[in-house]
């Protein structure tokens, strides 16, 4: 049997993509970085090389620079747009990420143990150092439980505006809407983007039926929790099956994935409740019609058992998935932010989630925050073996393993790939 973290929740790190083994606590140097520096505007056009596949699995160029900020949670749950981006992004070439508390530390090193060139700084003026340049976009890397900015924050993305920056905000706090914010970005010609806002009420899509029409498989990566690593496995998934040929589209649900890029999707909490199930329905419907996919996948959001959340209910009504995948983190005892809500197991949110919807779980892929190589593996084999299902790590073990769930419960996929790649 596998053992189960006990630690302090909220000492617990977002490392749903970090090593499966235990990792030494970081030793932050104190900040040594000047703040006066001479900064020039990002030449036009930038063209930068991201090294990650784009929808079509082509490695796109990039022309806009950002930099991140994320104060005090980088790596943290709140902190999950900029864990993100950091891994994962076709839009911006990340510059740097503020965060005076991991100042001078590699992103990828504090992330996941691997270096990846993107460096934490302590404060703007040390990442406009860095950069030598006024980046493009600054954004907003953070999802604070209040969706708020704080008086510090607003007097931070003023500056930014005042340099001529884009800003990039994820909140539920639509800056666009604020006149002071306005005011700033009309006198220094930039665009403020609020990702999470939704289309005026009167263009809102109600549920049509209109999703039978979409002919080709529609998986939902749903979990047991938030901040679980949702995003990441289908990311993972959708690489995986663009890999043996097949044309795969992820339909976002949150603004981490929006920012990163992806082509559909919406910010559904944002959404009045009674226009989610249509609005997502809507957008998959689009995709379905303008891409031709051989498989659609759904972000989940939060669970459908966590009493904070409804999305996962939107979610399944909306996109009325033929299957399931589900995310689960063995090593978590409460969820996130709820120390007293203990977590469910995997077979009472698969019981759950198939009571709930006409559909069925087919997979389910582990989080190994807090777990050894060997207790990943552990887990692996008890869930397969209560389950019945095919499990395992998304990051930690051949996406193979991935492919093999799916095309297990759609066999016709296989059929569909290229002759080498069968």
């Amino acid at each position: 049997m596998f053992t189960v973290y006990s630690g302090p929740q909220s000492a617990r790190l977002y490392s749903p993509q970090g090593p499966p083994f235990a990792v030494a606590p970081l030793s932050i140097p104190a900040a040594s970085l000047s703040a006066s520096t001479e900064l020039t505007p990002s030449p036009s056009p930038i063209v930068l090389k991201t090294g990650i596949m784009d929808a079509d699995g082509n490695v796109p160029e990039l022309t806009a620079t950002a930099i991140v900020y994320c104060e005090a949670n980088f790596g943290k749950i709140d902190g999950k747009t900029a864990n993100g981006l950091v891994r994962y992004s076709e839009k911006y070439q990340i510059l740097s990420v503020i965060d005076s508390e991991k100042a001078g530390f590699d992103t990828g090193m504090v992330l996941d143990d691997k270096p990846n060139g993107i460096p934490v700084c302590h404060d703007l003026a040390a990442s406009l150092k860095q950069a030598g340049c006024v980046p493009d976009y600054f954004i907003f890397g953070m999802a604070p439980a209040s969706g708020m900015l704080s008086i510090d924050e607003r007097e931070l993305v003023l500056t930014a505006i005042g340099l001529g920056m884009n800003i990039v905000n994820g909140l539920h706090e639509f800056l666009n809407d604020d006149p002071e914010f306005a005011a700033a970005s009309l006198a220094n010609s930039v665009s403020i983007l609020d990702v999470r806002k939704p289309r005026p009420k009167k263009d809102l899509r109600m549920f049509s039926g209109r999703i039978r029409d979409v002919t080709c498989p529609r998986i939902a990566v749903l979990g047991t929790d938030c901040a679980i690593g949702k995003r990441t496995t289908a990311t993972v998934l959708a690489r995986a099956l663009k890999d043996v040929g097949l044309k795969a589209v992820l339909v976002g649900t949150g603004q981490t994935g929006l920012i990163q890029g992806a082509r559909y999707g919406i910010a559904l909490d944002a959404v009045p409740s009674q226009f989610c199930a249509g609005e997502l329905e809507a957008t998959i419907i689009e995709a379905f019609e303008a891409e031709q996919p051989d498989v659609i996948l759904i972000e989940g959001q939060g669970a459908l058992s966590h009493p904070a959340f409804s999305t996962t209910s939107f979610i399944l009504r909306g996109s009325c998935p033929d299957a399931v995948v589900l995310q689960h983190a063995p090593g978590r005892v409460a969820r996130c932010d709820f120390d007293h809500m203990a977590m469910p197991s995997p077979a009472s949110e698969i019981n759950l989630i198939q009571t709930f919807a006409d559909t069925r779980v087919i997979g389910l892929t582990i989080n190994h925050e807090h777990m050894s190589n060997a207790e990943v593996s552990a887990a692996i084999n008890t869930y397969e073996g209560e389950l019945d299902i095919p499990t395992t790590d998304a990051l930690a073990r051949s996406p193979q393993r991935l492919l093999e769930m799916v095309f297990a419960a759609f066999p016709e996929l296989m059929e569909k790939q290229p002759v080498g790649a069968k």
